[in-house]
């Protein structure tokens, strides 16, 4: 959003509370009532931790019980380990920036701030990216899954993605934030063509290839289920129950996409609108939107809990200490 700039001759914003009082050019200071203040902080100092946590239990119970030692596990665990981050790096400072609207934290705090926030959407969306592809040849190719997706793969694409996303932090750093603006005000994307630009490849191209893949999913899917309908053959019934797990799976995965898209799209599509419109997007739908963002990186754990029954044993297991009284790494969790 382009900021208000303020100097000594306008006498419209005399009675407006500003970030820097001595400075010509300094942004407006939002100003908060105390009482929604402090429920600013509870929600998303809550938000922050139950997305640390949440995550944290996937980590730990991917890297622990060997049973969920697989491809498709380890493409989930670099997604948790982003969405780790958000909750650990990216949400604690939007609480300090939400609250005044005012950024005391200094320049390089605030490309620091900018080199987490849009990486981090990158590095989940990319993940995201790969597990649909995990997810295609389960479906789609399932007598080539094996061969074509094992784990020296599953570490490529995880490598990609990160690597993609630490490139695309550098990007915003050697761009700056913050220049030909008033100060006091911590933004990511000043000038239009980056700013949309940044959103066609870090979201919108990686969201189109992820809903074409799923609808091919969807269609082989259905094309399966008839099949399996229309056969009475005990071999074919032995796959079809294999069949139905990774259509389970692929389902489940989907959600988790989709629940991504609809916290996110908003976000971004103000980044690509802002610019075109002059900056008259207000501040605090901004803020909104990027919180709404930030709340994906909580739901994942809960989405894997509801659906996936092996992952609810780990968690209890996890959380009840069980895994610290004795070698539970062979357990069986289905």
């Amino acid at each position: 959003m382009e900021p208000e700039i303020t100097t000594n001759q306008t006498d419209s914003v005399k009675d407006k509370h500003l970030c820097y009082e001595s400075v010509n050019e300094s942004c407006i200071m939002a100003i908060t009532p105390s009482t929604i203040r402090v429920l600013i902080y509870i929600f998303n100092g809550s938000l922050s931790i139950l997305t640390t946590c949440g995550n944290l239990l996937v980590i730990i119970s991917i890297v622990y019980f060997k049973q969920l030692h697989t491809p498709t596990n380890y493409l989930i665990l670099s997604l948790a380990m982003s969405d780790l981050l958000v909750g650990t790096l990216v949400l604690p400072f939007n609480i300090a920036l939400t609250v005044s609207s005012c950024w005391y934290l200094g320049d390089i705090l605030c490309k620091l701030q900018g080199s987490f926030d849009i990486p981090l959407t990158t590095l989940s969306i990319l993940n995201l990216c790969f597990i649909s592809v995990d997810r295609y040849y389960a479906v789609c190719h399932p007598l080539r899954y094996r061969t074509k997706i094992n784990v020296h793969v599953a570490a490529i694409m995880i490598l990609v993605s990160w690597g993609v996303s630490a490139l695309v932090g550098i990007g915003i750093i050697i761009l700056g934030l913050n220049e030909g603006k008033c100060e006091g005000r911590c933004l990511t994307f000043n000038i239009p063509i980056s700013s949309i630009a940044g959103c066609i490849f870090s979201f919108y191209l990686p969201a189109i290839i992820m809903l074409s893949i799923y609808l091919k999913i969807f269609l082989v899917a259905q094309r399966q289920a008839l099949s399996i309908q229309n056969t009475n053959c005990q071999s074919i019934k032995s796959g079809a129950s294999v069949s139905k797990m990774e259509r389970k799976a692929t389902k489940t995965l989907a959600i988790v996409m989709g629940a991504f898209l609809i916290c996110w799209t908003p976000f971004f599509l103000c980044m690509t609108v802002n610019p075109l419109s002059n900056y008259s997007i207000p501040t605090a739908v901004i803020e909104t939107f990027i919180l709404l963002g930030c709340s994906n990186s909580m739901l994942n754990p809960f989405v894997y809990a509801f659906f996936y029954s092996w992952f609810r044993v780990a968690f209890r297991m996890v959380i009840s200490g069980k895994i610290f009284q004795g070698n539970f790494v062979n357990s069986k969790l289905f």
